[in-house]
């Protein structure tokens, strides 16, 4: 027996695959487009960081100067004092001056997919006025739109991966009869179509790899082990893509054309699944349930807040008449000033909100239409998984707001009782206002959004795999008859 061990089928078709110079362009290209992809999703995810530090610093400081001239004026220097700008009064502190900032922190894998972060509100200013802000911020967009938004890491992994999956396996079939080789792989004792099934996930699987690796280091680099559960399913995302393609493409050597129609199926199918169904996907979903006019709601607001402010005084009234104790003996004083606006700004949230009701029910109408019917592109699965597992999806900028008008509540109810009575903050009042904190979904909710997607791509990239290695185990196939 020889002292050098035998190569096996795999070893062998590795060393083929492993010597072909365009495989080592293709790797190299893919994988410098994933550390640009990487940086650019890095680079915005620091500056959203940035950007909620810097308001928090603000905040701080301004907090602190309102605890310190609060101080002073309890300790009788009142210089400059003036009913607008006295921090130990509820209405200065409950409004624009003392407002307290809200942000929605970018998650570990934000990088990985900035999704529609980069055009929905992720830091906010909450004071007791109406809540005009964020009408429609969620409003679903064109899929073809979020496909091809900002150049990061998802737009590698949806859009290029495909193609270099392509790339590698339309032709393994046409290229063994094109190239001459043909007749050397059916004298083989081995089945043809065990060849080339073990060259097409050779070369799927490299491809595969490849992204694997990209993925798992760019999310290890920004934080990702902090997430284990979702870096998990990331990778495994990865994997059920490319096994979807990877099917894609044994289907196209299953056809028994030759290398430049393979090669037009390859694009076909790339344009359809990645370009073509999201495009008309998003068309008819439009149709279906057409959306609201975000114009035609802020105009009914703007027209709601004039009303409500020109009967801002008939609503003290009003409030005085339900709430005679409040009267004391004050009038036109700053007290009734700052209830009075109070007052008019929960008469005008009131106001809008059967507008703002009726405009969030359409919308999560659509957004449930969409949901329902995105398996109509792979492509549309695995992006909405990412950007669910980024953290930079709609639902959770819809939890963040859903939060938000919670605290929004909870703000002005802390502030209600001193605005009634007129009652002086002091500054320890200040230290203990009530403070924001997003609470991240559970992680078993996000799962349950995203396995159904990924079971789907491991089932078609299987019955691919399976349906293609079995036509090419047919000689007439392989041999183009």
């Amino acid at each position: 027996m020889s002292g050098t061990a035998r190569a096996t089928p795999w070893h062998l078709e590795w060393r083929l695959f492993h010597g072909d110079r365009t495989v080592r362009v293709l790797a190299f290209a893919f994988t410098a487009l994933l550390g640009v992809a990487a940086a650019t999703g890095r680079g915005w995810v620091a500056f959203q960081r940035e950007t909620i530090q810097r308001v928090t610093e603000a905040e701080r400081a301004r907090y602190d100067s309102m605890a310190a001239t609060a101080a002073r004026y309890a300790a009788g220097d009142t210089a400059g004092r003036t009913p607008w700008t006295d921090p130990r009064m509820p209405n200065v502190v409950a409004g624009p001056r003392g407002g307290r900032y809200v942000a929605l922190p970018p998650t570990p894998l934000a990088p990985l997919a900035v999704g529609q972060s980069d055009v929905l509100p992720y830091y906010t200013r909450v004071t007791n006025g109406a809540k005009l802000g964020f009408a429609g911020s969620d409003e679903i967009e064109n899929p073809l739109n979020l496909l091809t938004g900002r150049f990061d890491l998802a737009f590698a992994l949806i859009i290029v991966f495909p193609l270099l999956i392509l790339v590698l396996t339309f032709n393994v079939a046409a290229g063994e009869r094109e190239g001459g080789t043909l007749g050397l792989l059916l004298a083989q004792p081995e089945p043809p179509g065990r060849l080339l099934g073990r060259k097409l996930l050779l070369r799927g699987g490299a491809a595969i790899a490849v992204a694997l690796l990209g993925a798992a280091a760019v999310a290890l680099a920004t934080g990702g082990a902090a997430a284990p559960g979702r870096l998990a399913l990331v990778l495994a995302l990865v994997v059920a893509y490319g096994l979807f393609w990877l099917g894609v493409g044994a289907a196209i050597n299953a056809m028994g054309r030759g290398s430049g129609t393979s090669a037009v199926m390859a694009l076909a199918a790339w344009l359809v699944v990645v370009v073509l169904a999201p495009t008309l996907f998003g068309a008819a979903v439009s149709v279906a349930l057409p959306p609201p006019s975000r114009v035609a709601l802020m105009t009914e607001l703007r027209e709601t807040s004039d009303a409500v402010n020109a009967r801002g005084e008939a609503l003290l009234q009003k409030y005085y008449l339900d709430h005679p104790e409040m009267m004391g003996g004050g009038g036109g004083n700053m007290k009734n000033f700052a209830l009075r606006a109070a007052v008019v700004a929960e008469e005008l949230d009131q106001a809008m909100a059967p507008a703002m009701t009726a405009f969030d029910a359409a919308v999560r109408a659509q957004l449930a239409l969409a949901d329902r019917w995105r398996y109509a592109s792979p492509a549309l699965v695995a992006h909405g998984a990412l950007l669910d597992l980024a953290g930079t999806s709609s639902a959770r900028y819809r939890a963040f707001d859903t939060q938000v008008d919670a605290f929004h509540r909870a703000w002005r109810q802390y502030f209600t009782p001193g605005l009634v009575s007129g009652a002086m903050l002091t500054p320890t009042d200040l230290g203990a206002l009530p403070q924001f904190t997003f609470v991240e979904e559970p992680l078993g909710t996000v799962a349950a959004r995203v396995l159904p997607g990924l079971a789907l791509l491991v089932l078609l990239g299987t019955g691919l795999l399976l349906f293609s290695v079995r036509r090419l185990g047919a000689t007439g196939v392989v041999a183009g008859r």
